[in-house]
């Protein structure tokens, strides 16, 4: 036989879902008491998406771990008490031109209105995590909307993590007391922030005016004093 593939399910039953690993034995001849040629065996291990009352019963039951992978800000704004901070992107301070411009324009617009930091990808994320907890590790991963947990948990999969769950659309889904918490808001309101937690709406239509004001002074000073001096005095 040229070569030999196949793939064998070997499931975990719980009150979730199933997590499958599959092992593949690829360019090999396989014969009673050895293996001759080459051989790659791969160990896939596919990502567990619960809710949050799943996800409780997770650490609860099988002793999973949490991991926040949410930025600082929104971490230190309120985190379930006892877990991990690992983020998945940290703030940009590089001092590049281009980051420069970038960094100005976001905190003038996502920044004021919706308190967001600007970020760039965590190069040491899979590391740090390594670092804390071996490949055989139950984590159960949370962010706010559930997109960042996603992408965290396909890094740490492609890095031989084989026991990983996530929340579905984030803590933005958990109920106040549903966990034990750390901060001064509730973990569902922890990605608000900026003038739109202020008075909502009405702040965020006349932060715009205000900077696009600021933003047409700054880069047109010539024309901004010519519209001034067209206004009516007194």
């Amino acid at each position: 036989m040229a070569g030999l593939c196949c793939c064998m399910p070997l499931s975990s039953r719980s009150n979730f879902r199933t997590s499958r690993l599959m092992l593949e034995t690829r360019h090999g001849r396989t014969m009673v008491g050895k293996s001759l040629g080459r051989r790659n065996l791969q160990i896939k291990a596919d990502v567990n998406f619960v809710n949050a009352e799943e996800g409780k019963k997770l650490i609860a039951v099988e002793g999973y771990a949490i991991l926040d992978v949410r930025d600082k800000s929104q971490y230190d704004r309120a985190h379930i008490k006892s877990c991990y901070h690992v983020p998945l992107f940290i703030e940009n301070q590089d001092n590049d031109l281009g980051t420069i411009i970038k960094r100005t324009v976001h905190n003038n617009f996502s920044g004021l209105f919706f308190g967001l930091p600007f970020t760039k990808v965590n190069p040491d994320f899979v590391q740090s995590v390594k670092s804390q907890f071996s490949p055989e590790s139950k984590l159960l991963l949370v962010c706010q909307e559930g997109l960042r947990s996603a992408a965290a948990a396909s890094k740490l999969e492609q890095a031989g993590f084989a026991n990983i769950a996530c929340i579905t659309s984030g803590l933005q889904t958990v109920k106040p007391g549903m966990f034990d918490s750390v901060g001064s808001i509730e973990l569902q309101d922890a990605g608000k922030a900026g003038l739109v937690t202020i008075q909502g709406k009405i702040s965020a239509v006349l932060g715009t005016v205000l900077i696009c004001a600021f933003l047409f002074v700054t880069f047109f000073p010539e024309q901004a004093e010519k519209l001034l001096q067209m206004a009516p005095s007194g």
